[in-house]
């Protein structure tokens, strides 16, 4: 039985992203449609001063009428470095920054300009660290099929894919229709984040946010039981 999930590539996205990657026996990084505005694409949070914190990749002209694959990040000497720093400041006491932040650093220092190809490096890299299995593709070199919209152009990647199960987060659940997946031999399947709390570098919890937060308190070691959490529904 070969489970496939199919997702646009984020920047170091939060545990649930992760936790699609662990029901799938393949990945694919769904880099041909377009860029989203403030979304999570090029952004994400950090707990900074205790206050969930945006860190920003800069791009170069970025808009919502071009691709992920079509866009270039802006020259690194621009971000990397204060990027970088702010990783920096804000977890050199956490518990596993010396196993953490080297990944980091030569994830921000991946000598790439176009968006796709640096978000699809980093979510191989973050993978493998924590010890994810999942076999990788991507939309815009294998599939030729841009021309084709919304549930359609999943149920083509299914079929070429030969995936008896297609697993989506539970967000998934009011664009495609069971029925149509059924009709194809195929299995949907959409699957909900249980937040696991854990010591963070401030009062309280604040969860959903990036994973360099999760991997910095609880370490690749700790990590399996966050990607673990998670219900079918």
């Amino acid at each position: 039985m070969m489970r496939l999930a199919i997702m646009q590539p984020y920047l170091f996205p939060y545990i649930g992203y992760w936790q699609l990657m662990r029901a799938a026996d393949r990945f694919v990084i769904f880099d041909d449609v377009n860029y989203i505005n403030r979304g999570w694409i090029n952004r994400n949070r950090l707990l900074i001063n205790g206050e969930p914190t945006f860190i920003t990749l800069p791009l170069r002209q970025a808009s919502q009428n071009r691709k992920i694959c079509e866009i270039d990040i802006a020259p690194a000497a621009e971000w990397q470095r204060k990027m970088l720093k702010m990783v920096e400041v804000t977890y050199r006491k956490a518990p596993h920054f010396a196993e953490v932040f080297p990944l980091v650093e030569r994830i921000l220092a991946f000598p790439e300009q176009n968006l796709a190809a640096f978000l699809a490096h980093q979510l191989q890299a973050l993978a493998g660290f924590m010890g994810l299995s999942v076999q990788f593709e991507t939309s815009s070199r294998s599939y030729g099929n841009s021309e084709l919209v919304a549930q359609e152009r999943i149920l083509d990647i299914c079929r070429r894919e030969q995936a008896d199960v297609y697993v989506n987060a539970q967000g998934g659940k009011a664009l495609y229709d069971p029925a149509s997946f059924s009709a194809e031999g195929i299995e949907l399947r959409f699957i909900a984040m249980r937040p696991q709390a854990y010591v963070q570098r401030s009062t309280g919890f604040t969860p959903y946010l990036s994973v360099i937060d999760v991997l910095m308190e609880v370490g690749p070691a700790g990590i399996g039981a966050h990607l673990d959490a998670y219900d079918y529904v």
